[in-house]
């Protein structure tokens, strides 16, 4: 089957008992995004891609997927503010949800995530066979029961939490890594720890940004 870019129209009604469901994968980096999209078209599942949570949520309102795979940090919705969207609507809390994540890896992380409803948790760099394995367990396993959803305040009192630890953790890893580019270092060590750099300045930001959403959102209670 080929990736289906434009969705259809068969809204919440699809189920993973229903042949033609699809696998929808929730990414903003373009190259896990196609790598994901190609490894998973190519094992034989129809695809939809979205860029951001809330692309994800217009591509599921559109047609009910069998899977969200969704990385967590991502800009405008992440996989967090996802996964709890999914589970207070009645008619997606069933939907199994796969999160992928190269920043969100404490123990802490995948509590807050099973707390939230995610079903499992796949740490970067992606190992496909263990992604493949995932899929087909529950895609077998059938209709996915997932926790009772996390009063507001709860999930996004947690959530602040989780985004704090992250913004000291990335912080930390801008000083250190700039402290290493004024070392003596090799062209090709030197690029890789500039690169490196510049991944978790945008990271950083994007907290940055969620933070300030969540810490306004609490101000509510």
């Amino acid at each position: 089957m080929n990736t289906d870019e434009n969705g259809g129209h068969q809204g919440y009604g699809a189920g993973m008992d229903d042949p033609q469901a699809y696998l929808l994968i929730v990414e903003d980096d373009p190259d896990i995004l196609q790598l994901l999209s190609l490894t998973l078209t190519y094992s034989g599942y129809r695809v939809l891609t979205a860029r951001n949570g809330l692309e994800g949520l217009d591509a599921i309102r559109n047609e009910r997927p069998a899977i969200v795979i969704a990385d967590i940090m991502m800009p405008r919705l992440d996989g967090f503010g996802l996964v709890n969207r999914l589970r207070i609507n009645p008619e997606t809390r069933d939907i199994p949800v796969v999160f992928i994540t190269a920043t969100y890896v404490a123990p802490e992380d995948r509590i807050f995530a099973q707390n939230i409803g995610a079903t499992r948790f796949i740490q970067k760099p992606l190992d496909l066979d263990e992604l493949l394995r995932t899929i087909r367990e529950l895609l077998k396993q059938g209709t996915h029961v997932a926790s009772e959803p996390p009063r507001d305040f709860s999930f996004y009192d947690e959530y602040r939490q989780r985004l704090e630890a992250k913004l000291e953790q990335k912080t930390a890893q801008i000083a250190r890594e700039g402290r290493l580019l004024e070392t003596d270092l090799s062209s090709e060590e030197h690029s890789a720890i500039r690169l490196s750099l510049e991944r978790a300045v945008h990271e950083q930001d994007e907290i940055q940004h969620l933070l300030k959403e969540i810490r306004e959102h609490l101000k509510k209670y």
